[in-house]
């Protein structure tokens, strides 16, 4: 017969068993919550991506048309478009990094407002000095995607990262094919490149309001279990049902608290952060990014000249092919998720063999002695280059940490700057050889890139975080 000690204990235990029960079920309710409003937040991501894109490519086609309508010559025309240039390449690593300091709401909020007064100011624009003025809150502010980017990088794992950026790049390349058809329909009405502004304009205020919307009480959580969470191997939905349910307490307060922070304190700690990644062991995988960036922007730079003067083709069917290439762009976003599974998760190899193809197919292109080559080179190119892009993006992630994201894509954009000024000077002094001679000249800088992240395989396989000084 069983003691009164043990009769007492059976109901005690089946207490206990039912009270952890109901728990297991309220964290699983509370789980599939998060794993939801998770999703819903890198849902409105991509539709920020996409509005972004969508209202500058409707301005920017038109703004060389409108600049000379003002009555500027060639040489200020140039002047001013290269000020946009030179904004962006000392200005994105500095707000990448104060978005690491202030918080992701704050910053991604104040870029879009600002870079939204730019575009009204444009559209206002009836002389050439408020033409030029208009590009100055837009050259510093406009970095909506590098800091949504960031935010992704936050609330996803590692392994997830390259199909959500995919998948990112996507929805914004969407919008960048499709803002230059309405912008071209626009620009046919009365006051046309005014009113287009006014639109863009409108979009950024539109997309502030969307991001002012986002559930950021549940976001705000997170990196500390974010990073908890990108050393296993949980999916998205699974790292999201702790991410969510964290942040708001941790990150959240911190990311306030500086916020209030005097503009001296924020701009030094800016300049700390910054020293830290200068210091680092990045410098290889930014010299990749620069030989890849440089590349490629040299196969650009004279693609319609070229096709004239090699196949005789007219300006036209270049820009078709380039319309071509940006729509299979966007499914190579799309194929990322395949892609990282086929390849395991191992972004250096995905990167390592998409350099490799598209020093392969720029070369083609280069030595092309047909028309059905250049479309055949075109056609896997925009694959390459999309799927490139993406993994050297989630490479530096991977090698510098997560945890100032927002400062690594901010240096990223300003490698990628100086890609964009070198570019066109380089292309052209190789067209005074050749026609040939930008793409001949980019196969040699793919090949360099290839070379160095050979040189470097094992810290790129290693995946280990190269310590900061500042840290």
């Amino acid at each position: 017969m069983p003691s009164s000690a043990a009769t007492e204990r059976r109901p005690a235990a089946a207490v206990g068993r039912m009270e952890e029960e109901d728990e297991d079920g309220g964290r699983g309710a509370s789980g599939s919550t998060a794993a939801a409003t998770s999703g819903r937040f890198v849902r409105c991501l991509y539709a920020v991506g996409f509005l972004d894109l969508f209202g500058v490519s409707m301005v920017v086609p038109l703004m060389n048309l409108h600049i000379k309508s003002l009555g500027a010559s060639h040489t200020v025309a140039g002047i001013i478009g290269s000020l946009y240039g030179i904004m962006q390449l000392f200005s994105s690593t500095f707000v990448g990094c104060w978005s690491d300091i202030v918080g992701r709401q704050y910053s991604l909020l104040a870029c879009i407002l600002l870079s939204a007064l730019g575009y009204f100011l444009l559209g206002a624009s009836t002389t050439v000095f408020l033409f030029a003025i208009s590009r100055v809150p837009v050259g510093i502010f406009k970095h909506t995607l590098s800091i949504s980017k960031a935010l992704l990088s936050d609330l996803v794992s590692e392994r997830d990262r390259p199909l959500v950026m995919g998948r990112f790049n996507a929805a914004s390349s969407v919008g960048f094919i499709l803002g230059p058809v309405v912008g071209g329909y626009l620009t046919e009405l009365k006051d046309g490149f005014y009113q287009t502004s006014f639109l863009c304009a409108f979009i950024f205020l539109l997309n502030a309001g969307l991001v002012w919307m986002l559930p950021w009480s549940e976001e705000n959580t997170g990196n500390r279990e974010c990073q908890q969470g990108k050393k296993g191997t949980e999916s998205f939905s699974e790292k999201a049902n702790h991410d969510l349910h964290f942040k708001s307490t941790t990150n959240g307060a911190m990311a306030s608290d500086n916020l209030f922070q005097s503009p001296w304190i924020q701009f030094t700690t800016v300049l700390k952060r910054i020293k830290g990644i200068a210091c680092s062991d990045l410098w290889d995988i930014f010299l990749v990014r620069l030989l890849m960036s440089v590349a490629i922007l040299l196969y650009y730079s004279n693609f319609s000249l070229a096709l004239e003067e090699r196949f005789g083709l007219k300006p036209l069917f270049a820009g078709y092919l380039m319309s071509y290439s940006s729509a299979l762009g966007v499914l190579a976003g799309c194929l990322l998720g395949p892609i990282t599974r086929l390849y395991q998760h191992n972004t250096y190899r995905i990167l390592l063999h998409s350099s490799t193809l598209t020093c392969t197919l720029i070369l083609l292109y280069a030595s092309a002695r047909s028309i059905w080559m250049v479309i055949l080179s075109s056609t896997f190119l925009a694959f390459s280059t999309t799927i490139g892009r993406t993994c050297i993006i989630d490479l530096e992630l991977t090698i510098g940490g997560n945890e100032a994201s927002g400062t690594l894509l901010g240096v990223g954009q300003s490698v990628t700057s100086v890609g964009r000024i070198l570019a066109p000077l380089l292309s052209g002094i190789a067209q005074e050889f050749s026609p040939c001679g930008p793409p001949s000249l980019g196969v040699g800088l793919a090949l360099a890139a290839i070379l160095i992240m050979n040189a470097n395989k094992q810290k790129y396989c290693s995946h280990g975080n190269v310590k900061l000084k500042n840290q």
